[in-house]
């Protein structure tokens, strides 16, 4: 089994594909890692290919007769489909790969679909940006990345010096991911709740692990953070529409094989895709998830690529039933400085707290605290759990009383 940028929650997979016996192989898609996410333990594979050419890393591959090749995180998305496609094996192909990739050649592929999506326009230059939206759209627009993740550079813009604005900041700064941003993509701001859809595909047979749905908070600058994904139950509300919207999108986006994880709003005219990822979800962990829904993606990716006849007696066409009322919470801070070190009695305080199955931090000492404006600057991941959201919502109120004491900080000099 080959795994392409094994980033954040991809972590997850290697263990579910090494205990169905399969032998593990990472490959680097750059020279270095990537320093924005916290580096892949590679001490779980046999080898670490860096790649540098596809017909070299090929041939590394070749010699190791790989039964399947995926994504773990979103870099490695196009090169897993090149070389999955390239040896032959299980594979969503590199012709539509762009546009698993590329937010606006996704909202393309779903508009030829005749899907609804948001209207949208893609340039290099802010005032091209700045003059579709005074002519085409109507306010508020959304200003983002073609192919960051984690709300990296999303703004929404009420007003023209906004739009202006937020384009010019994403084409002087590069991705999450340290690529550089040549183009900014705008939208039409799509008005509804926004929800996510996880699932498993083999040959477009698909299991549903997950109808979550988003809580965030629109901030002055425009920019929204996640405050916590609530788990749905998969046969009633919103997911009645919800789920058979996104495997028509997967289908658009030529996806027949792996994990996906979709992103979409309930909009006043039908759901609406925001974007989707070739990859296993960012709030995934196996154990949390087998206690709330009953399965989990990981478990089940390996179970697809490895044993295709048991997932797809046991699991294509079917979906998850939710067991108990759970969220994942992402806390946010406005505070600023270096982390000095972790003050442990309060993070045993929150771990404790009846509902609370998993606590992450998500900065080591020596590491930036800043204010949150996105996935990447939250300062904690708490998965929660109870037999009512009355409990959850009891414990989440002693959350946000603690949350900034966790970390000793030392102060910026500015404040």
């Amino acid at each position: 089994m080959v795994l392409v940028d094994a980033y954040t929650s991809g972590k997850y997979l290697p263990p579910e594909f090494a205990a169905l016996g399969a032998e593990l192989v990472h490959v680097q898609s750059t020279p270095e890692l990537m320093p924005s996410m916290p580096a892949p333990d590679l001490s779980v594979y046999q080898a670490n290919i860096i790649h540098s050419d596809i017909e070299k890393t090929l041939v590394q591959l070749e010699d190791r007769a790989p039964v399947c090749v995926l994504a773990g995180q979103e870099p490695g998305v196009l090169l897993a489909d090149r070389l999955s496609e390239r040896l032959g094996l299980p594979t969503n192909g590199t012709a539509l790969s762009n546009a698993r990739r590329d937010k606006y050649w996704m909202g393309e592929a779903l508009r030829t679909a005749g899907l609804h999506c948001a209207g949208q326009l893609k340039s290099g230059d802010a005032e091209a940006l700045v003059r579709w939206a005074e002519e085409t759209a109507d306010y508020p627009v959304v200003v983002k990345p073609l192919n960051s993740a984690a709300g990296d550079g999303v703004y929404v813009c009420g007003t023209a010096q906004q739009v202006r604005s937020a384009a010019n900041a994403i084409l002087e700064s590069e991705t999450i991911y340290g690529d550089i941003n040549s183009e900014v993509l705008a939208q039409s701001y799509l008005q509804g709740t926004e929800y996510v859809v996880d699932m498993v595909s083999y040959g477009r047979r698909r299991y549903v692990c997950g109808v979550w749905e988003y809580k965030k908070r629109l901030l002055p600058s425009g920019r929204n953070i996640y405050d916590r994904d609530c788990l749905l139950s998969a046969d009633e509300g919103p997911a009645l529409e919800l789920i058979p919207y996104v495997e028509k999108a997967l289908d658009a986006l030529g996806v027949k094989f792996g994990p996906t994880h979709a992103e979409v709003i309930l909009t006043p005219e039908g759901p609406a895709l925001v974007e989707v990822g070739t990859r296993i979800a960012g709030n995934m962990h196996p154990a949390f998830h087998d206690l709330c829904a009953g399965a989990n993606q990981a478990t089940l990716t390996a179970l697809a690529y490895l044993n295709p006849g048991k997932f797809i007696s046991e699991y294509g066409g079917r979906q998850y039933r939710k067991q108990r009322e759970a969220i994942c919470c992402t806390t946010s801070t406005e505070l600023s400085g270096v982390v000095e070190s972790i003050d442990w009695q309060v993070v045993e305080h929150v771990s404790d707290l009846e509902t609370v199955a998993r606590l992450d931090l998500k900065i080591e000492p020596g590491g930036s605290i800043q204010p949150t404006v996105d996935l990447y600057s939250s300062t904690l991941r708490i998965f929660m759990s109870g037999s009512t959201m009355d409990e959850i919502e009891r414990d989440c109120r002693q959350i946000e009383e603690l949350k900034d004491r966790v970390y000793r900080i030392r102060e910026n000099e500015c404040g």
